[in-house]
């Protein structure tokens, strides 16, 4: 019953499909039947409209989320008008469909559920859009087109769509396309699966547009965009005694112009550059970024807040940004031994860590993102703060993203956090944070100063003071 009545819900919660008596019968029967089962049912509804992660498209003209009910939404960008020149940053639903469903794992007992990790687009090449979006085990890649005209005037059919009679066929008639609302369609083109046992943390389409990568806690594997039935190991990290497992990969990502070279961080804190000219299977890597660690800082957390939770090249290349629980870092390709900047994001929380620890905040896994010229990288913080970063004038600014402080067409202020007993009164106290509420997904537009910022089940897009 239980099962069934979550099965109902998610359904009626994706698609809005309209209470019928018989739907209506079994959630009262549900609801009733089960006096705990209020309060799963509630947090069924907020859970399955999680954000879980944020991407814009190459040209910034749709941006695609996705939740923890399996969907994806995508965005478009409103062109702007003679009526409305400044509305660049005015972005209306553009499509929605479900990308994943719950599977169950027969051989291992396992439920494999909805949620998508990641989403990424690939370079558009025709007038349709495509984009993978991959859960913890199976990745697929989507077809976003759309439709405004469609043929009529069959031979052998009606306009209904049923098949005539041919003997009543007498004259031949030549089908023409009529004008039709606009209709986008999204349609499963490739589903690539069953290679990865552990959880899928990352992909990343190659600069050739013919390959991409995708990682999981222990491997990276190298597939084909027309090849559904094989992919390539090219990372292996598993040792043949699992006792003996030290770290994990946490994410990897592909050079945006060296079709040859990728990334993949770990939770120990380091990054590995990856040359697959030097070998197939790239377990030697050829670079590795790691920063000695400052043995005044060692404490129990250490290795937690090491861990590296992002990873970003810049769009020039030269460049790459990590995350970690308490810093953004700048690393220079050409320079392994330290990173060239790093950002403190909320270092007054280096006190809260025990209780960090107890609440699992202190594994929460931030993402960071670029600016298009990359010269402003910006994270997100908790009490639904980000933090944005200008490299150049080495300036950093607090902002909230919420529904009190974001009205539309207001300008956002900035926000302060206060460590001392005595605050301001613009100020906020470090113990009066909400740990609850958490910005883990940013996105930058590749052209624009036009961000996205995903709080739970909310998105918020914001553009620069014009």
């Amino acid at each position: 019953l239980l099962r069934s009545g979550f099965r109902l819900l998610r359904d009626l919660n994706t698609f809005r499909m309209p209470c019928t008596p018989k739907t209506l019968q079994m959630l009262i029967l549900l609801l009733f039947s089960n006096t705990q089962l209020n309060l799963i049912i509630a947090m069924l509804f907020v859970t399955a409209d999680i954000i879980s992660t944020v991407e814009f498209n190459h040209s910034g003209e749709l941006l695609a989320t996705g939740d923890k009910g399996g969907r994806v939404v995508i965005f478009q960008q409103e062109l702007e008008s003679k009526n409305q020149p400044l509305c660049r940053g005015e972005y209306n639903v553009y499509s929605t469909f479900q990308s994943h469903e719950p599977e169950f794992d027969y051989l291992k007992s396992l439920e494999i559920e909805e949620k998508i990790n990641k989403i990424r687009w690939l370079p558009q090449k025709n007038a349709a859009q495509f984009l993978l979006s991959t859960n913890d085990k199976t990745i697929k890649l989507w077809k976003i087109s759309e439709r405004d005209k469609r043929p009529e005037g069959y031979n052998l059919k009606e306009e209904d769509g049923r098949y005539r009679d041919p003997t009543t066929v007498t004259t031949l008639r030549v089908p023409v396309f009529h004008p039709m609302d606009l209709m986008v369609e999204a349609s499963p083109r490739r589903v690539f699966a069953n290679a990865h046992t552990y959880h899928i943390n990352s992909i990343s389409v190659n600069s050739d547009c013919e390959t991409y990568l995708s990682a999981d806690d222990l491997r990276i594997n190298l597939w084909n965009l027309e090849i559904t039935d094989r992919s390539f190991n090219i990372v292996d990290i598993k040792p043949a005694n699992m006792e003996e497992l030290t770290e994990v990969i946490t994410a990897a990502e592909f050079h945006p112009n060296q079709c040859n070279t990728f990334v993949y961080s770990s939770s120990k804190g380091t990054i590995r550059l990856c040359d697959m000219r030097a070998s197939a299977l790239c377990d030697q890597h050829s670079k590795l970024f790691e920063e000695p660690e400052d043995p005044s800082n060692r404490s129990f957390f250490s290795e937690i807040i090491s861990s590296i939770s992002d990873v970003k090249f810049s769009h020039s290349g030269r460049y790459m940004m990590t995350r970690d629980y308490l810093t953004v870092k700048i690393w220079d390709l050409n320079m392994e031994s330290r990173p060239v900047e790093t950002y403190q994001v909320h270092e007054y929380l280096r006190s809260k860590l025990c209780s960090l620890y107890e609440n699992d905040c202190i594994f929460d896994k931030f993402e960071c993102c670029w600016n298009g010229n990359d010269s402003v990288v910006m994270t997100g913080s908790y009490n639904n703060f980000f933090r944005m970063f200008d490299r150049g004038y080495r300036q950093d600014v607090t902002l909230e993203a919420s529904r009190e402080s974001s009205k539309p067409r207001s300008v956002l202020k900035p926000r302060k956090v206060c460590t001392g007993g005595k605050r301001k009164k613009d100020e906020i106290s470090v113990d009066s944070l909400d740990f609850n509420k958490k910005i883990l997904h940013t996105a930058w537009h590749p052209q624009d100063n036009i961000i996205a910022v995903a709080t739970t089940n909310n998105l918020y897009i914001f553009q620069d003071r014009l």
